[in-house]
C-alpha cells in the first residue's frame, strides 16, 4: 500500500506487515557493503605479495564456511 509521491517517489506505508523485516535486512545488506569498502581501503595499501597472502586467507575462510571442497595452498592468478 503506497501513500503518497513525491517528487516521483512513493512513500510506503511503515505501519504496513513485514517493514520492519525489510528494513533489517537494508541495514545488514548495507553493512556488509561498509565492511567490504573498509577492507578495499586497506588492500588498496598493500603490496602485490600482501594481496596474495589476503587472497589465500579470503580462499580459505571461504571454503571452511561454504565449501564442500578443501582449499588448496594453489594460487591461480
Amino acid at each position: 500500500m503506497c501513500i503518497s509521491i513525491f517528487n516521483g517517489v512513493t512513500m510506503t506505508d511503515q505501519t504496513r506487515w513485514g517493514i520492519v523485516e525489510v528494513q533489517t535486512r537494508n541495514k545488514a545488506i548495507k553493512y556488509q557493503k561498509d565492511l567490504v569498502s573498509r577492507a578495499m581501503d586497506q588492500v588498496k595499501k598493500m603490496d602485490e605479495s600482501g594481496i596474495t597472502d589476503l587472497m589465500i586467507q579470503i580462499e580459505a575462510e571461504y571454503e571452511r564456511k561454504y565449501g564442500d571442497n578443501k582449499a588448496d595452498d594453489k594460487v591461480i592468478l
